[in-house]
């Protein structure tokens, strides 16, 4: 695997991972009770999205870590997939 596949499969694995993790413990303007003005009360009051990147962060390493180490290693290899083969059901 070359620099470029493992750099945009650390953006894709950081995005989902990113996507899981944003609504987790999320507090909206309605429940905290302080509606802004011209908002809606769904929207989120305090995001902390510098915490939640910064954990993001964190979590995204091991796993991107763990999926370059497999298919690095050949464990699992493109060929074992019958789709990129042309074999159909």
């Amino acid at each position: 695997m070359g620099i470029g596949p493992a750099v945009v499969m650390f953006a894709v694995i950081w995005f989902m991972m990113l996507l899981i993790i944003l609504p987790i413990k999320m507090k909206t303007q309605s429940d905290t009770g302080d509606v802004v003005k011209g908002t809606s009360p769904s929207a989120p009051d305090d995001p902390m999205l510098g915490k939640r990147v910064k954990w993001v962060t964190i979590l995204t390493i091991p796993v991107w870590g763990i999926i370059c180490g497999i298919i690095i290693s050949g464990v699992i290899t493109i060929d074992m997939f019958d789709i990129y083969n042309g074999i159909q059901n």
